[in-house]
C-alpha cells in the first residue's frame, strides 16, 4: 500500500531532493523504474528477477502483478556469462499497435551486454490477448570490441516517424541508434552518435566514481526541444550512491545536447536536476511522461529513514521561462 503525503515547498532548480507538493511517497520497491497506462491502469516495470511489474488506478496504490519472464531467457543465459535471470532497467513503449518492453541482460562491471526486446497486444494480464513474446537480441556490446555497454535502453520516435534507442553506461558515455522500422532491429546501415560522456570532469562528477560515470539515458520531447535526462556517479549502493540527474536539449534527436551553461553532455556538460540529501540518498535512474497535460518525472532513491532502501518517486515536472524543466523542493 502506498502512502501519499503532500508537503509544502519552495521553488529551487538543481537543489537536494526533499518531500514536495504533488509528491507520491511510496513504499513500492524499485530500481529503474519506467510507467504508461492502459485504459486507466497506469503500468510500472522495475528491474527485478524476471522484470518486476505494478499496476494501479491512480499512482498511490500500487498492486503487484506476476513478472514478465517467469524463467530467464534462454538466449540470455547463453548470451551473457554469468547472468541468472535478474533483468536490468526496461523501457516501456506503445508502437505500432503493441506494447514494447526492451530490456537489458548484464553484469555488474562488464561490458558484455544485450538489450532485449519483448511485446505484448495488451498489458492487462486479465484479457484473453495477453501473452509477452519475446523477440530476443536487438543490441549486442562485445568486451575488446566496443567502447560501450548496450544496457538501459530508451526508446524515441523522432518527428518524422523514425525510431531510435538510447542506451549505454559508463566507457566512453551514452548512445544512440535508429532502429527499422518495426523497431525490432538496428538500422542499416548502422550509424552510432554519442549523446553524452563524462571525461573526468571533476565539476560534473563524483571523482570517487571514476572517468565514465553516466548511465541511464531517457529522451523526452517538448515543443521544438528534445530533452536528455541522464544519471551520473554510483548507484545502487544505498546510503553511500551518490546518484543524480542532470539535463541538457537539443533541437535535433541526434544532438548536440547543450545545458543551460552551453557545455555540451558528450564533453562532460549537464545541468543538475536532482540529487540526494540526508533524507533520500541516490535519487536517479528517471523516466519522464506526460498524463493528462501534467509532466511527471519518475525514479527511485534510497530512503534514509527506512534502512536505505529503494522506493519508487513520482515528482511532478515544471518548465521556467526558459523551457528548462525543475523540481519544486522544500529547502
Amino acid at each position: 500500500m502506498v502512502k501519499h503525503l503532500a508537503f509544502l515547498f519552495i521553488a529551487i532548480l538543481g537543489a537536494n531532493f526533499s518531500c514536495a507538493q504533488d509528491s507520491l511517497l511510496t513504499d513500492v520497491p524499485v530500481h529503474d523504474p519506467v510507467m504508461i497506462r492502459q485504459d486507466g491502469t497506469y503500468y510500472l516495470f522495475a528491474t527485478g528477477r524476471g522484470i518486476n511489474v505494478w499496476s494501479s488506478k491512480d499512482m498511490k496504490g500500487w498492486k503487484k502483478e506476476k513478472s514478465v519472464f517467469s524463467s530467464p531467457p534462454e538466449w540470455a543465459v547463453k548470451a551473457v556469462p554469468g547472468f541468472r535471470g535478474h533483468i536490468w532497467a526496461p523501457d516501456i513503449a506503445y508502437y505500432q499497435g503493441l506494447y514494447y518492453l526492451y530490456y537489458s541482460i548484464s553484469t555488474f562491471g562488464k561490458n558484455g551486454s544485450c538489450i532485449g526486446l519483448a511485446t505484448n497486444k495488451t498489458l492487462d494480464p486479465a484479457d484473453p490477448d495477453f501473452k509477452w513474446i519475446d523477440h530476443e537480441k536487438v543490441i549486442e556490446s562485445v568486451p575488446g570490441r566496443d567502447e560501450w555497454n548496450a544496457i538501459d535502453p530508451n526508446l524515441i520516435i523522432d518527428e518524422n516517424k523514425q525510431p531510435w534507442l538510447s542506451f549505454g553506461s559508463f566507457w566512453n558515455g551514452l548512445k544512440l541508434v535508429a532502429l527499422g522500422q518495426d523497431a525490432k532491429t538496428i538500422a542499416l546501415p548502422q550509424k552510432w552518435y554519442t549523446l553524452a560522456s563524462v571525461p573526468g570532469n571533476p565539476v560534473k562528477s563524483d571523482s570517487s566514481a571514476g572517468k565514465g560515470a553516466i548511465e541511464a539515458p531517457f529522451i523526452f520531447k517538448k515543443d521544438k526541444y528534445y530533452y536528455l535526462f541522464a544519471s551520473y556517479d554510483y548507484c545502487c549502493k544505498g546510503e553511500n550512491s551518490t546518484y543524480k540527474m542532470r539535463i541538457g536539449r537539443s533541437e535535433k534527436l541526434t544532438g548536440p545536447y547543450i545545458d543551460k551553461d552551453n557545455i555540451p553532455m558528450k564533453q562532460g556538460g549537464g545541468t543538475l536536476l536532482l540529487q540526494g540529501d540526508s533524507n533520500w540518498h541516490g535519487v536517479g535512474h528517471n523516466s519522464v511522461y506526460t498524463f493528462d497535460d501534467t509532466d511527471y518525472l519518475i525514479f527511485h532513491g534510497y530512503d534514509a529513514k527506512d534502512k536505505g532502501k529503494s522506493k519508487l518517486r513520482i515528482e511532478k515536472l515544471n518548465w521556467d521561462a526558459q523551457n528548462w524543466p525543475y523540481i519544486k523542493i522544500n529547502k
